[in-house]
């Protein structure tokens, strides 16, 4: 592979970002994450705030690193990651709005499947929304994990939007599709996985349900949503 780093969106050198990545879209989360769970812990990459963290967590190499929002951002990281950074799994540890109320504040939601309207893709089907898959084995492996730290997620299909911000209609047409929830960067990450040859999960804790109006502050979304954080982390000791 041809050394292009660092890159315009990232000051860390080749070989100072760990294989497996967590990718969580607040900074303050990254940091967050890393100052709790991870030993050892160097700070990469600074550039837009866009932290990345290199560490230990029980021994091995672990690299975690805010994206920011939305299919565009995501995006230009994870195509970094995959193509120039090395790394062969990333996993998506963020929030999501639940569409369906079987899914309820502080449940974590993985993600089997991704619907997406996204203009990240650069491809459309008949109604411009296409599907793409998780890692089949990302997904097996986080269930044995969820099942031996006792941890509870459910295993879903979810929307990936453009947008924040949607209509009474809008979320209606995408709760109608089965989704589980709606969140902003999945489908940009499976994509470029998928293109690259690489390993892509998406963890999400349901931090506001739509169809009820309820939610939780960012303060409660940054401090109080690490379980998703640490499962993640023992899925990735495991890659």
């Amino acid at each position: 592979m041809k050394n292009l780093t660092p890159t315009p969106h990232n000051c860390a050198k080749l070989g100072e970002i760990a294989k497996t990545v967590l990718l969580p879209g607040d900074a303050v989360r990254a940091k967050l994450i890393a100052e709790k769970f991870l030993t050892d812990v160097k700070l990469v990459n600074v550039v837009r705030n866009n932290y990345c963290f290199t560490g230990l967590y029980k021994g091995k190499p672990v690299s975690v690193m805010s994206t920011g929002m939305g299919c565009a951002s995501m995006g230009i990281y994870s195509y970094e990651l995959f193509n120039f950074y090395g790394v062969e799994n990333a996993i998506r540890t963020g929030t999501i709005g639940s569409l369906n109320t079987n899914y309820v504040i502080k449940d974590i939601i993985v993600a089997e499947n991704t619907i997406t309207d996204t203009n990240y893709l650069g491809f459309y089907s008949k109604y411009g929304e296409g599907k793409l898959p998780c890692s089949t084995e990302l997904l097996s492996q986080i269930k044995e994990v969820a099942k031996k730290t006792k941890k509870k997620i459910k295993v879903a299909n979810i929307y990936t939007s453009d947008t924040f911000y949607n209509t009474e209609e809008g979320s209606a047409h995408q709760a109608s599709l089965g989704v589980a929830g709606v969140e902003m960067e999945c489908a940009a990450l499976y994509y470029n996985a998928i293109n690259a040859g690489k390993k892509a999960l998406c963890v999400c804790t349901v931090s506001d349900e739509i169809l009820t109006g309820k939610a939780t502050s960012s303060e409660e979304r940054q401090n109080n949503f690490l379980g998703m954080a640490e499962l993640a982390l023992d899925l990735a000791i495991k890659l």
